[in-house]
């Protein structure tokens, strides 16, 4: 998108004013910054009922939206001072990586971060600096997971969704709390795109894409429904952008060993975070490292969220705090086959789960 000169002043004075004082304005400082070019320039403004000054801009935006994966979980079995550690420690270090990459962080929402390039400034490489960003971002949660099994504290997993489209941005609110934020049917499909990715996994919308096929390698187009959309959505999976020699670091995560077996276990649909109270009856005809795939009769969908409960006999252990999400669904025979991909699991779990799939494998050579 072609600059204005509104958006070219903004870029010389932030860097008269870093190269004056060591450092560019802060968030707030920029925005009202750019309100009085807006202002200086004739741009039309909105003032509401209660006299707050509302000056709003249209603009090309790459919304990225990252995600906890199984947080929810975790905040409900550990102690509170285990749960601020984590937390604290992931979202110091993702804001590091953000700031690098010339981002800026919209909210953080709990477990959740929504980042903006190119809202209030806009940049020509905006897409490609988000797409690292993400990148450096699950490279950076592997890092502190190996911190967290040396501290023995629960790992966690992030998934990320990143969009670019045309979006209203501003300051929102009233005279009593108000506050610069993008607006938009394209922030909505961040929002889904996120809700499609898994742990580790990076995903991006076909419009996103468009701006940089020759800039990343990325998965073949696959077609979702999400919600407000009336057709399917593309949207790809990033996997390295070769000129900066960044590799989503995912498809280690999952290799392993895949076992069959016919253990009976039950499953919670998870809707809303919220793990529901009636338990589905299902067998788990194999099951590897990060995931297992069971055979019921109920019906799940691609996507859905699941709370897992095993009796894993053979380690001595019963497994009742594992979070996956359906990955692969098909029928056989009347009965559903169900992949499931775990997104939370317990140190114990994953130990007594490797323990079970290598004395499996042992006994079957």
């Amino acid at each position: 998108m072609k600059d204005d000169p509104g958006k070219e002043a903004m870029r010389h004075l932030q860097a008269l004013i870093a190269r004056e004082t060591g450092a560019p304005l802060e968030h707030a400082a920029e925005m009202e910054m750019e309100s009085i070019i807006r202002h200086a320039r004739g741009e039309s403004e909105v003032i509401d009922a209660a006299g707050v000054d509302h000056s709003f801009v249209r603009c090309e935006v790459t919304i990225l939206l990252a995600d906890l994966r199984g947080f929810t979980s975790i905040a409900a079995t550990q102690p509170a001072g285990v749960v601020i550690t984590l937390l604290n420690r992931c979202l110091s270090r993702m804001n590091e990586i953000i700031a690098a990459h010339q981002g800026v962080i919209d909210k953080f929402m709990g477990d959740s971060i929504m980042v903006l390039f190119g809202a209030p400034i806009e940049r020509p490489d905006d897409v490609e600096r988000a797409l690292a960003c993400a990148i450096e971002m699950q490279l950076a949660m592997g890092t502190l997971n190996a911190r967290y099994r040396q501290d023995g504290l629960p790992e966690l997993y992030m998934g990320i969704g990143i969009n670019t489209g045309s979006v209203l941005a501003g300051k929102f609110g009233s005279s009593f709390y108000s506050e610069y934020t993008v607006i938009g049917d394209e922030v909505n499909l961040a929002s889904r795109i996120e809700a499609f990715s898994l742990r580790g996994q990076v995903l991006i919308s076909e419009n996103t894409y468009a701006h940089c096929r020759d800039y990343v390698n990325a998965g073949e187009a696959m077609e979702v429904f999400v919600k407000g959309k009336s057709q399917s959505v593309k949207l790809r999976e990033l996997l390295s952008i070769p000129s900066l020699e960044l590799v989503v670091p995912r498809q280690d995560i999952r290799r392993s060993h895949r076992i069959e077996v016919e253990l009976p276990c039950s499953l919670h649909i998870v809707k809303s975070k919220i793990v529901l109270p009636h338990a589905i009856r299902a067998t788990i005809r194999d099951i590897g490292y990060h995931g297992v795939l069971v055979e019921l009769d109920h019906s799940l969908e691609s996507h859905d969220e699941v709370k897992l409960e095993a009796d894993l006999a053979q380690v001595d252990f019963k497994a009742t705090d594992i979070y996956a999400k359906v990955v692969k669904v098909k029928l056989d025979g009347g009965r559903q086959l169900v992949g499931l991909e775990f997104t939370s699991i317990s140190p114990d779990a994953i130990m007594k789960i490797q323990l079970l799939v290598q004395l499996l494998v042992a006994g079957a050579s």
